[in-house]
């Protein structure tokens, strides 16, 4: 009888010992993108703040868990100011703001490569942060948009890096067009870690319209191409599929 016992228990104990192998994850592998990662707790170093004309900061929590190569390029190109002064110049009501193009108008990027497509399980909720390229997968560069509502037909099309946790009545406030008439401003962007301190709602409209003065007239230049394209209104059939809009996709 203890010699049974000794064999049953000694094949539960194979079986959960290859049960719990089998779930733990390999070294090096990458997470699913079909299951979003659990939110970490918001850290200074990922936290993405953008001073807005529209009266005050927007707090970003980065996700480097998910798409670690965007989050640095996000960081890289912060630190070297490269965000200060730009436009949303693409903005739809009911959908998202875009902004991150030195030219203004959807056809500039920053000096770096483009970068390599981290899909992911980042769901485009209201407030997420993603990034803007063309129908090539691996062409995102600077350009980014933030969601004023959630499209998840978008998920795992385009590399969602962050997501609002403060300031989002800020972007509901960005002008809208295509582009807009008085296009709204990132008068600065920083880094949480780098105690960059707020600016007064009065020191960002000053600031904004010194930048408009001294800015040059956006070149002529077609916006379809990069960013995503414009899902359809919800009651339209199939309404869950992407979808492009007539022409080049918008960027």
């Amino acid at each position: 009888m203890s010699r049974l016992f000794l064999t049953i228990s000694g094949l539960c104990g194979l079986f959960f010992a290859s049960l719990l192998a089998a779930q733990a994850p390999t070294s090096g592998s990458r997470a699913d993108p079909k299951i979003a990662p659990p939110t970490p707790p918001l850290e200074a170093e990922n936290t993405w703040n953008l001073d807005l004309s529209t009266g005050g900061r927007v707090s970003i929590q980065l996700r480097p868990d998910a798409a670690p190569i965007t989050v640095e390029r996000i960081k890289t190109l912060t630190r070297q100011g490269f965000y200060n002064g730009l436009t949303f110049f693409r903005v739809i009501e009911g959908f998202m703001a875009q902004s991150g193009d030195p030219q203004n108008n959807g056809t500039g990027e920053s000096p770096l490569p483009d970068l390599a497509s981290e899909i992911n399980g980042l769901f485009h909720m209201r407030g997420s942060v993603a990034m803007a390229r063309t129908q090539d997968l691996n062409s995102a560069n600077s350009q980014f948009y933030v969601m004023f509502t959630p499209r998840l037909n978008m998920d795992r099309s385009y590399t969602v890096f962050g997501r609002v946790v403060s300031g989002m009545s800020y972007i509901d406030a960005i002008e809208r067009g295509e582009p807009p008439a008085a296009p709204s401003r990132i008068v600065r962007a920083s880094i949480g870690a780098d105690n960059v301190p707020p600016l007064t709602a009065e020191q960002l409209r000053s600031e904004a319209a010194r930048m408009a003065a001294a800015a040059a007239p956006a070149p002529a230049g077609r916006i379809d191409g990069l960013g995503p394209a414009v899902p359809p209104p919800p009651a339209q059939p199939r309404a869950l599929e992407p979808v492009r809009s007539p022409g080049a996709p918008p960027r």
